[in-house]
C-alpha cells in the first residue's frame, strides 16, 4: 500500500519533510519506551499536538476520574498497541490567510481523522478534535504539501504570528502588514534563538491603532504600522509593543519604542528572543512569559538589554531580503470591480450586508464575513466554501481572531450571488462582530483545564440574542461577548464589553457550574483595556446577566458613549448591585436545573451528597469565611477604580490572607489574624502537602499569598495594583476549589457542618 509520505514525495519542503520524518522517528521511540514522556510532551507540543478530555471530564464508568492525556506511551499489551485517547491537532494559518486548496486539504482532513470540524481559534489557527495520535504524520505531509505546517503551533516557542484580517484593503490602515507579519513567522520558524523559552511567545500585527483586528496590547510583541517623512520620503516602520497578555494574570503591553523601522522588525525580535530566552523565568512556569520580565526589569533595562543584543547579532540577509519584493506584493483580484447593482435581494441579504460586508479601499470592491457560530465549520461547507473562493476571490481568504472567515476581493457586483450560495450552505447567518457574534474557547467540551461550558453557554446567548437582533438597539448590537471556560482566557474574557469565564461554587453539598462576570474591557484600540471580575454568577442566570446590563445600558446612557464608557461611568459597584438576586442558586430539591450546565443534562457533579439539619440548607463556617474573602476583592476593584493604589493593594493582601485563613480553619479553628500565622498555617497544612495544588501549575495561585506576605511589597502604579487584583481574585477562587476537594475527599474538621461531595478543580 502507497504511503502519503511515498505520495507526496517532492511536494513538501524538503526542510518540512526531515522534520516530519524526524518526528516520527521520535514517536516510535516514545511508543518503546525510549524516551521519557515529560520530554517527548514538549516535542509533540512543538507539533500541535494537545491532549483533550472527554465526556465532561469524567470516564463513561462513571467514576469521575479524568483521563489520561496522550499519548499514553507503552502500553501493558505492549508497544505496538496503538495509543488511545485521541486529541487536538492545532495548524497554523500565519496571519490567517488560506487558499482553496489548503481549505481543500483541510476538509479532508476533519473528515477522514478528526469528527467533520474545522474549529477557528482567537489567534486564526485551525483546530481538528478527537484525532488519534498515530494519524498526525500522514496528517502533517499533507498539510506540508500545500504549504502549511504545525510546527511550534504549541509548545514553549513563537506561536502562529497573527495580523488584522482586513489589512491591505482597511480604509484606515497605514500600510498592509501582511508582507510583514509572513515573514516574521517565516524567519523565527524553527530559529535556533526560540528553542530555550520557557513559555509561549505571541506576537500581533495591525494596520492602525483604533481598531481591534490586531490586538496587539495583549501580546508578547505586537506592532501598530506607522509612517515617518524622512527627507521628503514616506518611510514605513511600527510602534513596538512588549509585555502584553492575557492569561490567569493580564498585562498590558507597554511601548518599545515609537518607531522601529521595517528593515528593524526581524532583528529587534530576534533579539528579543535572546533576551528572554535567557533571563525568562525557567522553573516557575506561572511566571515565564514576557511580561514577568518586562515587568521586573522594567522598560527601560528591557529595551537596553534588547539593543545591547541587537548590535552583537550576526547580520542575517533574512532581515531585510522580503522588504526587496514588496513592490511586487500584494493580492490580485480575480474580477474587475464593480459596483451593486438594482438587482433585486432576497430576503435577509439586507441585514448580512449591513453587518458582514465591509467596503475596502479599492472601490468596487469588498470584504464579505463568513459567520461560524462557535468558530466552527463543517468539512462539507469548508469544502464548499473553497470553491466559492475559487469563483469570486481567487486565493483571497482568512481567518480572523473573532472566530470567522472573511472572503476578500469581493466584487460587489457579485454580492447578491455570493449571498445566495452562502445561504444555501447555511453560512448566511449576518452579525458578523456584533452581540450575537459570541467568541468562546472549548471550556469543557473538549478542554482540560475547563470549569464551565463556555460553548455550551454561548450557544445559548447567540440563540437568544438572535431571535432578537433585528430589536436590538445599535449601540447594543455593537457590544462584544467573549467566554473562557476557566481564567486562562483563552476566550479573551478580559478584552470584551461583557466577558465571562467558568468557575465552581460548593451549594448545600453539591457543585454548581458560576461564570465570573467581568466588567471594564475595551476590544477596541488594540484591546485599549481590561475588565476585572466584579462576581460569580450561576451558569444558568448568565443569560438574565446580559438581559439586565444591556437593558440597564440603554436606560442609563448618556449620549453616544460605549457600554465601556458607560461601565466606567457607573462604577462597577452600581454594577454589582445590578446583579442582586441573580447571584443566588435556589436549593437543589427546589430547582434541579441550576445543577447542570448548558448543554449538559448531567448533573454537574456526581457523589454521596449530604443533608441539612431539618431539611433547611446549612452554610458552612468556610463559605462564610470565603464569601467575606470575595467581598474584599471586590473592594480592592473599587480602591484601584478610584486611583488609590496602595489601598488596593492592602485590601488584595487581605483578601488573601482572608482565604488563606478560611482553609486553614476548617482544620485549625484557633488560627490567629496575625497574617505570619496565617501564612505559616496555610503553608505546612496546604501548600507543603499539597492539598491546595491545582491541576493547572502546582501551588502558583498560592505563590501569590507568599510573595506578596515575604515583599510586603506595594502598589505605586496602576498596572501593579491590577495584578495585586487579579492574584488576590484568583487566589480567592482556589480557595473555594480548594474547600469543595477537601469536602470531596471527607477531610474537613469534624464539626464543620460540611459534606462529602465531588467538585472540579479550578
Amino acid at each position: 500500500m502507497t504511503t502519503w509520505k511515498e505520495k507526496l514525495e517532492g511536494q513538501m519542503p524538503e526542510d518540512w519533510a526531515r522534520e516530519i520524518d524526524i518526528f516520527e522517528n521520535q514517536m516510535e521511540l516514545r511508543r518503546q519506551g525510549k524516551v521519557e514522556e515529560k520530554l517527548f510532551a514538549e516535542t509533540r507540543l512543538r507539533r500541535g499536538a494537545y491532549g483533550q478530555r472527554y465526556d465532561n471530564g469524567q470516564r463513561n464508568d462513571g467514576t469521575g476520574t479524568k483521563p489520561l492525556a496522550f499519548p499514553q506511551g507503552q502500553s501493558t499489551k505492549g508497544p505496538d498497541t496503538v495509543w488511545d485517547a485521541p486529541g487536538m491537532q492545532r495548524i497554523k494559518i500565519p496571519f490567517g490567510g488560506m487558499n482553496p486548496e489548503q481549505m481543500d486539504v483541510l476538509a479532508d482532513l476533519a473528515e477522514e481523522y478528526s469528527d467533520g470540524i474545522c474549529h477557528i481559534t482567537t489567534r486564526q489557527d485551525i483546530q481538528l478534535h478527537y484525532v488519534h495520535f498515530e494519524d498526525t504524520p500522514p496528517m502533517l505531509r499533507r498539510l506540508a504539501a500545500v504549504g502549511i505546517t504545525t510546527r511550534e503551533a504549541c509548545g514553549n516557542s513563537v506561536r502562529n504570528v497573527t495580523a488584522c484580517p482586513l489589512a491591505g484593503v482597511c480604509r484606515d490602515e497605514s500600510f498592509d502588514v501582511t508582507p510583514y507579519a509572513n515573514a516574521t513567522m517565516q524567519f523565527l520558524l524553527g530559529h535556533p534563538d526560540i528553542q530555550d523559552f520557557g513559555r509561549k511567545f505571541k506576537i500581533a500585527f495591525s494596520g492602525c491603532r483604533q481598531h481591534a483586528c490586531g490586538l496587539v496590547t495583549m501580546h508578547d510583541m505586537g506592532a501598530i504600522a506607522v509612517t515617518r517623512e524622512v527627507d521628503g520620503k514616506t518611510v514605513r516602520g511600527f510602534e513596538l509593543y512588549v509585555g502584553g497578555g492575557l492569561g490567569a494574570v493580564p498585562h498590558e503591553a507597554v511601548l518599545y519604542d515609537d518607531f522601529v523601522a521595517e528593515d528593524e522588525i526581524l532583528p529587534i525580535a530576534q533579539a528579543i528572543s535572546r533576551v528572554f530566552a535567557r533571563l525568562g523565568e525557567k522553573r516557575n512556569r506561572a511566571r515565564a512569559r514576557v511580561k514577568f520580565l518586562v515587568k521586573s526589569l522594567g522598560i527601560d533595562e528591557f529595551k537596553r538589554l534588547v539593543e545591547e543584543e541587537r548590535k552583537t547579532l550576526p547580520h542575517d540577509e533574512r532581515w531585510t531580503a522580503y522588504i526587496e519584493e514588496l513592490p511586487a506584493y500584494g493580492e490580485k483580484p480575480l474580477k474587475d470591480g464593480s459596483a451593486l447593482n438594482g438587482a433585486g435581494r432576497p430576503e435577509g441579504f439586507e441585514q448580512w450586508y449591513d453587518t458582514n460586508v465591509y467596503k475596502q479601499r479599492q472601490e468596487g470592491y469588498c470584504v464579505a464575513a463568513v459567520t461560524l457560530p462557535l468558530g466552527d465549520i463543517t468539512s462539507y461547507q469548508m469544502r464548499a466554501l473553497a470553491e466559492i473562493a475559487r469563483r469570486y476571490v481567487g486565493e483571497s481568504v482568512r481567518t480572523t481572531v473573532g472566530q470567522n472567515v472573511v472572503l476578500r476581493w469581493v466584487r460587489e457586483a457579485d454580492l447578491i450571488e455570493l449571498y445566495q450560495e452562502l445561504d444555501a450552505l447555511g453560512l448566511s447567518a449576518p452579525g458578523a462582530e456584533s452581540i450575537v457574534d459570541i467568541v468562546a474557547c472549548p471550556g469543557t467540551d473538549t478542554c482540560k483545564l475547563g470549569i464551565a461550558s463556555s460553548r455550551g453557554l454561548a450557544a445559548e446567548l447567540r440563540t437568544r440574542l438572535a431571535a432578537k437582533a433585528v430589536e436590538l438597539d445599535q449601540a447594543v448590537r455593537d457590544m462584544r461577548i467573549k467566554i473562557s471556560g476557566c481564567f486562562n482566557s483563552c476566550g479573551q474574557h478580559h478584552v470584551s464589553d461583557l466577558g465571562f469565564y467558568g468557575v465552581s461554587r460548593n451549594v448545600g453539598g453539591y457543585t454548581v457550574p458560576h461564570f465570573q462576570v467581568v466588567v471594564g474591557g475595551k476590544w477596541v484600540d488594540n484591546a485599549g483595556s481590561y475588565g476585572l471580575p466584579i462576581g460569580a454568577v450561576p451558569s444558568k442566570n448568565i443569560p438574565d446577566v446580559v438581559t439586565c446590563f444591556t437593558d440597564a445600558f440603554l436606560k442609563e446612557r448618556e449620549g453616544q458613549e460605549s457600554f465601556q464608557q458607560y461601565a466606567s461611568r457607573v462604577g462597577k459597584k452600581a454594577l454589582k448591585e445590578k446583579l442582586g438576586d441573580l447571584t443566588k442558586v435556589p436549593a437543589r430539591d427546589d430547582d434541579a436545573w441550576y445543577y447542570s450546565d448548558w448543554g449538559d443534562p448531567r448533573e454537574f457533579t456526581i457523589g454521596d451528597m449530604g443533608t441539612g439539619e431539618c431539611a433547611g440548607e446549612v452554610v458552612s463556617l468556610v463559605e462564610y469565611d470565603l464569601s467575606f474573602a470575595e467581598e474584599l476583592v471586590f473592594e480592592a476593584q473599587l480602591h484601584l477604580d478610584d486611583g488609590q493604589f496602595e489601598a488596593a493593594a492592602e485590601k488584595s493582601f487581605k483578601a488573601m490572607l482572608q482565604g488563606a485563613k478560611a482553609l486553614v480553619k476548617m482544620q485549625f479553628l484557633d488560627v490567629t489574624d496575625d497574617p505570619d500565622h496565617i501564612v505559616s498555617e496555610f503553608r505546612q497544612r496546604y501548600y507543603d502537602t499539597e492539598v491546595f495544588f491545582d491541576r493547572f501549575a502546582g501551588g502558583k495561585f498560592a505563590q501569590y499569598l507568599f510573595r506578596r506576605h515575604e515583599s510586603k511589597e506595594g502598589a505605586g502604579d496602576a498596572a501593579s495594583a491590577r495584578t495585586l487584583v487579579e492574584e488576590s481574585s484568583l487566589f480567592v477562587e482556589a480557595c473555594h476549589a480548594c474547600s469543595a476537594k477537601v469536602q470531596a475527599q471527607g477531610t474537613a474538621r469534624e464539626g464543620d457542618a460540611t459534606s462529602s461531595v465531588v467538585t472540579l478543580e479550578i
